[in-house]
């Protein structure tokens, strides 16, 4: 009875119209219309860091000509949490916040509206290189996490409109 059931598993899983994002790899559906996406300079060091990871991500089945853009605006705090008997912080939070549309060039229409946000906490010891190295690590790894929250709500986006 369960290796019955074991065999039958997969065909329930194919009627109820689930498929894989990104069948066919750099040749599928998706793979090609992240590719028809044009990502414009974002501002700001954080903003260098997003852009290139999103372009990475977006050429991964190679360029083509852009259909779509992607407008990111990008808001980074940084804010103290814990302070000491001393008045000196003992943590930091980094917070990355992006609004981004996704717009089609040939009739200017917004095809995604959205907002996305990663944190990161970073520990504040008495090196201030040490601090410094920290909140560049922190800023490099957010910005790849929000990156791949973007390209994540893009394709979506773009496979609803195949």
């Amino acid at each position: 009875m369960k290796a019955a059931l074991a065999l039958l598993a997969p065909l329930a899983l194919t009627a109820c119209g689930l498929s894989p994002m990104y069948a066919g790899g750099g040749s599928g559906a998706v793979a090609a219309g992240l590719a028809e996406v044009a990502i414009p300079a974002i501002e700001g060091r954080s903003g260098w860091l997003v852009r290139n990871a999103l372009t990475e991500r977006f050429r991964a089945a190679g360029a083509s000509a852009p259909r779509y853009r992607l407008d990111v605006r990008l808001d980074e705090r940084l804010e103290g949490l814990g302070v000491l008997s001393d008045d000196t912080t003992a943590r930091e939070r980094l917070t990355l916040r992006a609004r981004y549309q996704l717009v089609d060039t040939a009739d200017g229409s917004i095809v995604l509206d959205a907002t996305d946000g990663t944190d990161a906490g970073i520990d504040v010891v008495s090196s201030e290189y040490a601090v410094i190295a920290a909140e560049r690590s922190a800023e490099e790894r957010l910005a790849k996490d929000l990156a791949d929250r973007i390209t994540a709500r893009v394709a979506l986006a773009l496979r609803r409109l195949r």
